[in-house]
């Protein structure tokens, strides 16, 4: 539905496993957001993305999901972006009110941030079709 596959997901880095099992202070203290960058020459450079954490992934899917099996697709590209595009400094470019706005920008440059932003937090096609029920 939006492009990204299962099989499309990568691991960003393969970090060296330093033994045993780990425990609830390690899990919770390591740092694993992951950030990219995605070259967009059409709004003159390159805009920095995160990826979501499980509670915003989670309310993500929620404001999507809508009633029974049908989705409320409208401008998801954009809050998509809108929540993983970050500065330099790692703060969130857009608020949720700039979505209409971003929603107006080139729907092919959108889209190629959006798959970025999917990819970088796990999200695919088949956890989509999960949300309709398939």
């Amino acid at each position: 539905m939006f492009g990204t596959k299962k099989d499309d997901i990568e691991p960003v880095a393969e970090v060296p496993l330093t033994g045993g099992v780990l425990g609830r202070d390690q899990i919770l203290s390591a740092r694993d957001a992951l950030t990219d960058y995605v070259d967009v020459p059409e709004w003159g450079g390159r805009v920095k993305i995160r990826s979501l954490s499980g509670t915003e992934r989670d309310a993500f899917e929620a404001g999507i999901a809508g009633n029974g099996k049908k989705l409320r697709l409208e401008n998801i590209r954009a809050k998509l972006v809108a929540k993983c595009a970050i500065n330099e400094q790692g703060q969130q470019l857009f608020s949720t009110a700039d979505t209409a706005a971003l929603g107006r920008k080139n729907a092919a440059v959108l889209d190629r941030v959006f798959q970025a932003c999917q990819k970088l937090s796990g999200i695919t096609d088949e956890d989509v079709d999960e949300l309709l029920g398939e």
